[in-house]
């Protein structure tokens, strides 16, 4: 089966006072990624549609959702490792507006207390149940990058599960075949945005 990972578009930064989830919405670029992204992929036909329940994936999915004329499932183990977060902020803003912390992170590969290669169990373990459910079939998953770095590592078996930041709104394609087998076809496929 081919399993399709696309990550949602640019979100907005948000931050909560009362320690909420800060579960941010998309951007007005990230709702024009999420067109494109659904406009690119119109010719390709799906059996399955899959979403993280964090908003910024679920408003990425929506294009998708509406010109296929399917519902997205729901799935939590698709949900980026940090769903309650009192704070988003971008990494490319975060860049700019604290350049000490991104750096930590980018050089430790570690975001917030997240066990990294615990994320990357209940990744794989959900990405596998889905494919599991969808013999022979094309799936697309709406996501995270956290969740695209963990399953794609997997698949290479690679120890470092944060490799690579793919871009907002980013293809992803993986071979799963029903004997385990498991292979990457495309990482971080953006043409749709130019």
């Amino acid at each position: 089966m081919e399993l399709v990972l696309i990550r949602h578009g640019l979100p907005i930064t948000r931050i909560t006072e009362d320690g909420t989830a800060a579960d941010p919405s998309l951007s007005e670029v990230g709702h024009d990624q999420a067109k494109r992204v659904a406009k690119w992929l119109d010719g390709e036909e799906f059996d399955a549609l899959y979403v993280s329940p964090l908003r910024r994936a679920r408003e990425t999915a929506a294009p998708l959702e509406a010109s296929k004329g399917m519902v997205a499932e729901v799935h939590a183990g698709v949900a980026e490792f940090d769903p309650d977060s009192d704070t988003y902020i971008p990494l490319e803003e975060l860049k700019v507006i604290n350049y000490e912390l991104w750096r930590r992170q980018m050089e430790e590969k570690r975001f917030g207390e997240i066990d990294p290669l615990e994320f990357r169990e209940v990744v794989v373990g959900a990405l596998s149940e889905i494919a599991g459910s969808h013999r022979s079939q094309r799936v697309a998953v709406v996501c995270h990058g956290g969740v695209i770095n963990a399953w794609a590592s997997h698949v290479l078996g690679m120890d470092e599960v944060f490799f690579f930041e793919p871009t907002y709104t980013s293809i992803n394609r993986f071979m799963v075949a029903s004997t385990g087998q498991r292979s990457v076809v495309t990482l971080n496929e953006s043409a749709h945005l130019r």
